[in-house]
């Protein structure tokens, strides 16, 4: 569990697992596995944050 005031950690997390997917996802592109779309983006920040979540939120 991690503490710490809600309102920060949860939009915190988005933000980090947003940047860090749009990383990977544009690093799979240059190696043409997927293509760098907003979809694509935002279906790996949901996973990224689900494994954080799941992990060390929770």
């Amino acid at each position: 569990m991690v503490d710490g005031d809600p309102r920060v950690v949860y939009p915190l997390a988005v933000v980090l697992s947003a940047l860090y997917a749009s990383i990977v996802v544009y690093g799979a592109s240059l190696l043409d596995y997927v293509s760098f779309s907003p979809g694509t983006v935002a279906a790996a920040t949901a996973i990224v944050f689900a494994a954080t979540y799941v992990a060390i939120l929770r």
